[in-house]
């Protein structure tokens, strides 16, 4: 049975550091916006901050000359004690998002064993979006020799009746709190120690059974984390173990910190994680043509779902296509298969990833441009989707705003 894991968390003494500059957003975020990294480097200034110890994607093509800073930092808040150990703990923490919503979520370690991002894969950790496997070589080149880690990777837990997280409500927040920067509202957080991970890995297994109980109705694999968000990341953690275990015996294998990967366990059912979807926009097309070939796709299938609804924008112009009978569970698995086919034979064609209708409808209504508006996935359906369909479309949703993300705070030592 899957579990979860206290580790040996790292963190800075908070009445030393400003956690307001120690704390940076998911290096995933704002990559069309250089300028958004350099404001914050400007607000650090030369205090400690896990800006320095990690690479913004804005900057990822730059990967050969910054890497070498990132892990002389590491070692320079380990060596100096800027970083303090808190041994075999966890870090339960309430976020307050930049829409004043809270969100919760246990810092914790999982067994890499238990995840495999693979296509068909079956295992309790899996991804929810599918894997951009040439993503992962200039993520790996930054894990590969680091001394640390830092978790932006949110897993999802599906638990209606909230049997893992409420337990910890009213703590002191003995860990850390403070304001984060960048309007990414705030943050508090206490320890939690290794004998309450007995209690909270008997919550996990009944949450396995409930999934276990799912997914015989749907057909498919059972999943009891689901990555949220940070799916590359937690991919390249993966990777960098594998290559790591290739050289060592069975039992250096059992212990090794690299095994293990530090996350984010969050209830897919707080009010403040929402579901948007992502629409799409297609480009440089004949718009006709794209338009009375999703037709002819969505009369040929012949599958045992729901009906499903698209407005296709045509240079402006609105037509309305009905799959009667699909074949994939949601709308945008099923367009998605139809685009991935189109393109190939359309190579002139290019498509983008919009958020929000009316920057759809702006978009579409150029020369030579089509959008698909559909409705989005309840979060009701993430889980029964996966476990059927397999790993959704790349881009199937959106978890929040950027400002919302998971910040940096806790680190780990994976060597």
């Amino acid at each position: 049975m899957m579990k979860i894991f206290p580790a040996d968390i790292l963190l800075p003494d908070f009445s030393e550091v400003d956690g307001k500059k120690w704390a940076c957003v998911a290096c995933d975020q704002y990559t069309s916006e250089p300028e958004y990294w350099e404001r914050v480097a400007i607000a650090v200034k030369e205090s400690p901050s896990t800006l320095n110890l990690m690479l913004p994607e804005v900057w990822l093509e730059d990967s050969e000359k910054r890497i070498p800073p990132i892990h002389a930092a590491m070692k320079k808040y380990i060596d100096e004690g800027i970083l303090k150990e808190h041994n075999n703990c966890a870090v339960y923490l309430e976020r307050i998002q930049s829409d004043g919503k809270l969100r919760r979520g246990l810092v914790c370690a999982i067994d890499l064993e238990d995840y495999d991002f693979s296509v068909g894969s079956t295992s309790s950790i899996r991804p929810t979006e599918k894997t951009v496997v040439e993503r992962i070589p200039p993520r790996l080149a930054v894990r590969r020799g680091a001394p640390l880690e830092m978790p932006h990777v949110m897993l999802l837990v599906d638990d209606a009746d909230d049997i893992l997280l409420s337990r910890f409500a009213g703590r002191e927040a003995d860990a850390y709190s403070f304001d984060l920067g960048e309007g990414g509202g705030s943050v508090k957080a206490s320890f939690v120690y290794a004998d309450e991970f007995e209690s909270l890995n008997s919550a996990l297994a009944v949450l396995a059974q409930n999934a276990e109980k799912r997914a015989k109705n749907n057909g498919g694999a059972p999943i009891t984390l689901a990555v949220g968000d940070g799916n590359h990341s937690l991919a390249t953690a993966k990777a960098s173990w594998q290559e790591i275990r290739a050289n060592l015996t069975e039992d250096e294998a059992k212990t090794h910190p690299s095994r293990y990967a530090l996350v984010e366990v969050c209830n897919l059912h707080e009010e403040s994680l929402v579901f948007e979807p992502i629409y799409r926009l297609i480009e440089n097309i004949d718009v006709m043509e794209l338009a009375n070939d999703f037709e002819a796709f969505a009369a040929s299938q012949n599958g045992r779902f729901p009906a499903q609804t698209f407005d296709m924008i045509l240079e402006g112009n609105n037509v309305e296509v009905v799959i009667e009978h699909p074949e994939y569970t949601l709308p945008v698995a099923s367009l998605q298969h139809f685009l991935d086919e189109w393109l190939k034979s359309h190579p002139r064609a290019l498509i983008d990833y919009i958020h929000g209708e009316d920057t759809l409808c702006r978009l579409a209504a150029r020369d030579a441009c089509a959008g698909f508006v559909f409705e989005g996935m309840s979060k009701a359906e993430l889980f029964p989707a996966v476990e059927a369909d397999g790993t959704l479309p790349r881009k199937t949703f959106s978890m929040g705003h950027a400002a919302d993300k998971r910040f940096y705070i806790e680190c780990r030592k994976i060597l």
